[in-house]
């Protein structure tokens, strides 16, 4: 999901639980979207106001003041911001009280991360703050990869990837330009340490630069020491050579 300006959804999250937030914000940010963290009211409500997130995840308990008195500060700076309510509290009135307080959504703890992510697209959906855009689409510069029909383009020409190439590039361009590692891209595509061969990544990487970047402008790029990132191709980004035919703007 993207802004109408295209760029990622913002998400705040706040718990008083550094697990839980750093388990949101990397089933988040693995969407695609920016992430924000806070472990207390008075953090998240300075967070929401830097911030400007387009939707607020927030637990109901906080070492400093309740969630509903967050929700109430946030309110009254940015009044249609979506937010779901994160608790260990099941009991009815509980979510009666967060939903009449101005909630939009209610998860109690333990929780399942694609719920809270389903349920989170549903708000910001509701909300307006994303573009009206294919869900399934991901676009990186002139790099489309669809999740659902799994075809993938590159200026408009198809390109065809094997199933773990796939999986590859969408942890890619779910990412782009962040730098990720060969344990971070081990443990999402092939969801374990392989057996310590790192050297499977870069025999996969190797792969799809010949399909993604063979005689055009690279997209792939290594950071030494650090991992891979993708990220739009040069003459994409710097569209402003008068005798480039058919340049796009803003890629």
């Amino acid at each position: 999901m993207f802004r109408p300006d295209g760029s990622p959804v913002r998400v705040l999250v706040v718990d008083d639980e550094a697990a839980i937030t750093e388990l949101l914000a990397m089933a988040l940010r693995y969407e695609g979207w920016e992430v924000r963290t806070a472990h207390d009211g008075a953090s998240a409500i300075q967070a929401a106001r830097s911030f400007r997130p387009d939707a607020v995840i927030l637990d109901v308990m906080l070492p400093d003041m309740h969630g509903l008195t967050v929700l109430g500060r946030v309110r009254a700076e940015t009044p249609d911001v979506p937010v779901l309510f994160l608790t260990a509290k099941d009991a009815v009135e509980d979510r009666i009280a967060g939903l009449t307080a101005g909630g939009d959504d209610y998860v109690t703890k333990p929780f399942s991360l694609e719920e809270v992510v389903a349920r989170l697209r549903g708000l910001i959906r509701r909300s307006g703050a994303a573009a009206k855009r294919s869900e399934s689409l991901l676009a990186v510069g002139d790099l489309t990869l669809d999740e659902d029909s799994h075809e993938v383009t590159r200026g408009g020409e198809q390109i065809q990837l094997t199933a773990t190439e796939f999986e590859l590039l969408r942890y890619l361009m779910r990412n782009p330009r962040r730098v990720l590692s060969k344990a971070q891209i081990l443990d999402r595509v092939w969801s374990y340490d392989f057996g310590g061969k790192a050297n499977v990544v870069e025999l996969y990487i190797s792969y799809l630069r010949k399909k993604i970047d063979a005689g055009r402008p690279a997209m792939i790029h290594t950071r030494r020491g650090a991992g891979y990132l993708i990220k739009p191709a040069e003459q994409d980004a710097h569209q402003a050579r008068p005798l480039a035919v058919g340049a796009r703007a803003g890629a």
